[in-house]
């Protein structure tokens, strides 16, 4: 016997459950995930459409219970089908309840009004209408006959205008409806966040003979029976964002629709810009910063065909577009397209599934990509397609390493070493423009004891305290903010203060040095609002300032042609993250911050301050050498088994009690050992996370590294059916993240 979970309504926020019917056998052979069904639902033979989440051979009830499917509605899959069917995957390959997946994958509307505009209409014929004007004019109700004589001349008028420009009192138009000569009507409009003044762009490009030799192989790839995937790797520079709009207007012209999926909010204004200027109203733009309502009213548009392109991070991936053509995956190598949150997907293999359920076609770019995406490039899986110079035949940026050691030999202490600030000063006298990397936000990393050691902690969460400038402490995880001490708490001692190495202190040490200079600083901290990011990007592209200081959102894609020098204020703070890629994260920021710099007429220049001048990843970023840097990391990856070498499952178990938290992990460690006893999976932990609690929530972790992915995902099934009748975890939050 068949069992299918069906969600009934899909666009209510209420979205937390499914029924359970059972499948007439006649049907089991043609049911499937995705598919709408009739079912009956609620008191007497009242029937309701439904959408199947899911098959089983157990009832969750009792069977007497349980209703019959009524019929399968062949021919009535639609987008919200296939949006179900990926969900299910979702589930499958990253571990999540289908609940969760829904509410992942579908644009579900929560308690937000619908913006409406309100109209006044005509309820009488025209001959009735000349009759009551006539009888109003006699009787002096000036207001209601000025109203009637406007709608006899447009029969249907907005209300602002009825009430603003006529004058027509509210109780006036309330009298003429109640005697039945007018009627009110209200259309529902949908919020657009893309205004045409904003992102108007009339700069026209023209493809070099490198960008059209790229978009002829890629169209090549399309027209095989199979279509690959396509990694597109262009150095910084090289215009992929202009092969991109020549495959969407390939799309775009076969009547099918685009995604096109940026790592970053601050890439948004940039990339909507350019491909505004090429497409116009077709394109619109979806992301964190836009209100409920909408988010939700681009998902409508795109539903009702209004839009032909959605931006936007790696949610816009679940834009509902019926008649989906391409994906593209901008700087693909970003771990924003990782999700944080069940299920844990990747927005690169969940769009390659995405687009097998709709015939649709991936594209990939980056100037550095990651080392899954390459090493499948280098075994066939996907086709690698490059672009080995900059458009226009620029040249790549002249790039430095100092070495902040020597620096400080030589009795320099400043945080910008004498090469850097030379560099700033030449570009200030020749009126070029200047960006200022760190891979850090606010006015200090930490704040600690020069006596005695103590370091400023969170009370909630195992990690140092932030200081501001406001002489507050926060905690960039869960917002706590204390004072910053005048003594260490500990031991009394007034030698207690920051290490300052923050965007601000930053760009107060760049003020300092430079009097009249004009600065713009970009981090979490000052893109907290709603159109920050636009405010400062533009400013900066208007010239309005000489130099940007900012975090990882100023390396990321951004083109400014008055760019000529970049500096890396600290090149080690990723290299040093409790992370297996550290390096692969430092080459890959380093090669895109250089790469900012000489993108327009003049020549550019990069310098990197580093304490690990020698270290592998530095050298060959400052070569641009992805190759060099592929190889060597590779070689690691390989010895230790981390991904791609292998693939890795991390089991993260959270509860407020420590105690019980670390008993749960020690048995699901020994399940492990038990379900699986050949030697090629290796098991390390349980251990506490880098940050072992936050919230006062405990966190620990097991990883599991194997050279299937297929036995890590049977291996992920056990372990959810065991921890699902174990009572011991139901204190217990187990997520799965694959790598």
């Amino acid at each position: 016997m068949t069992y299918a979970d069906i969600i009934i309504d899909i666009s209510s926020e209420k979205l937390d459950r499914s029924f359970q019917y059972r499948v007439p056998e006649e049907m089991e052979e043609q049911i499937r995930i995705g598919m709408v069904v009739l079912v009956p639902f609620g008191n007497g033979n009242q029937f309701r459409k439904g959408y199947v989440t899911d098959l089983s051979g157990e009832p969750k009830v009792e069977d007497s219970r349980i209703k019959d499917v009524y019929q399968i509605c062949t021919g009535e899959e639609t987008i919200e089908s296939c949006l179900i069917a990926l969900a299910a995957w979702m589930r499958q390959n990253y571990g999540s309840t289908m609940i969760q997946a829904l509410k992942t994958v579908l644009p579900i509307r929560g308690k937000v009004k619908a913006r409406e505009k309100r109209y006044i209409c005509l309820n009488i014929s025209h001959e009735e209408g000349e009759k009551v004007l006539a009888d109003l004019e006699n009787t002096r109700c000036k207001a209601r006959a000025r109203l009637l004589k406007a709608l006899l001349e447009e029969e249907r008028l907005e209300l602002s205008i009825v009430t603003g420009t006529l004058g027509v009192s509210s109780a006036a138009v309330k009298k003429m409806q109640e005697q039945g000569i007018i009627r009110e009507e209200r259309d529902e409009t949908l919020r657009n966040p893309v205004e045409s003044q904003k992102y108007l762009s009339d700069r026209k490009y023209t493809l070099t003979a490198g960008q059209s030799e790229a978009v002829d192989e890629i169209l090549r790839e399309w027209e095989k029976p199979v279509p690959r995937p396509v990694l597109l790797e262009g150095v910084t520079g090289s215009g992929k964002t202009q092969v991109y709009m020549k495959l969407i207007e390939h799309a775009i012209s076969m009547g099918k629709q685009v995604i096109v999926l940026i790592p970053e909010i601050a890439l948004t204004y940039q990339t909507v810009s350019r491909f505004y200027g090429e497409f116009g109203d077709k394109v619109s733009v979806i992301n964190s910063r836009l209100s409920q309502g909408e988010r939700y009213d681009q998902f409508k548009r795109a539903r009702r065909g209004e839009v032909q392109i959605m931006v936007g991070p790696r949610s816009a991936l679940f834009t509902p577009f019926a008649n989906l053509g391409l994906i593209i995956i901008d700087e693909e190598h970003e771990p924003g397209y990782k999700s944080e949150s069940s299920p844990r997907y990747h927005a690169r293999e969940t769009a390659i599934e995405r687009a097998k359920l709709q015939n649709a076609r991936v594209v990939m770019g980056s100037a550095t990509p990651s080392l899954e995406a390459y090493s499948r490039a280098e075994k066939g899986v996907y086709c690698l397609v490059r672009l080995s110079d900059r458009y226009g035949h620029k040249s790549m940026p002249k790039v430095s390493i100092v070495d902040m050691r020597e620096e400080l030999k030589a009795g320099s202490r400043s945080v910008l070493s004498r090469k850097l600030k030379e560099a700033i000063q030449d570009r200030l006298d020749k009126k070029e423009q200047v960006m200022l990397f760190l891979n850090r936000r606010g006015y200090a990393g930490f704040v600690s004891c020069r006596s005695c050691g103590f370091v400023m902690k969170c009370p909630h969460c195992d990690v140092s305290l932030c200081e501001h400038n406001n002489g507050k402490l926060v905690c960039h995880y869960c917002g706590y903010e204390t004072a910053s001490p005048g003594v260490c708490p500990v031991c009394g001692s007034p030698y207690i203060g920051g290490f300052k190495a923050g965007t601000q202190q930053i760009e107060k040490i760049v003020r300092d040095n430079f009097p009249g200079v004009r600065t713009l600083r970009m981090d979490y901290d000052t893109t907290r609002t709603k159109g920050s990011y636009e405010k400062i990007l533009s400013s900066f592209a208007a010239h309005e300032a000489d130099v940007l200081i900012g975090t990882q959102m100023i390396v990321k894609g951004h083109d400014f042609p008055c760019v000529t020098l970049v500096g890396v204020v600290a090149a080690d703070l990723s290299l040093n993250a409790q992370d297996y890629r550290c390096g692969e994260r430092t080459f890959q920021l380093l090669c895109q911050a250089a790469g900012r710099s000489g993108r327009g007429d003049r020549p550019g220049e990069a310098i990197i301050q580093t304490y690990h001048p020698e270290h592998y990843s530095i050298q060959a970023a400052a070569s641009q050498d992805y190759q060099a840097f592929y190889r060597e990391e590779m070689s690691y990856r390989m010895l230790l088994d981390y991904p791609p070498a292998a693939h890795m499952l991390c089991v993260m178990g959270a509860s407020e009690e420590e105690e019980l938290l670390h008993k749960a992990m020690h048995y699901l460690k020994l399940y492990i050992s038990r379900i699986y006893q050949e030697p090629d999976l290796h098991v390390i932990g349980p251990a506490s996370e880098t940050v072992g609690k936050i919230k006062d929530t405990y966190r620990q972790v097991i990883y599991l590294k194997h050279e299937k992915y297929d036995t890590l995902i049977w291996m992920k099934d056990q372990m959810e059916k065991y921890i699902e009748i174990n009572s011991g975890f139901r204190k217990i939050y187990i997520q799965f993240d694959f790598s």
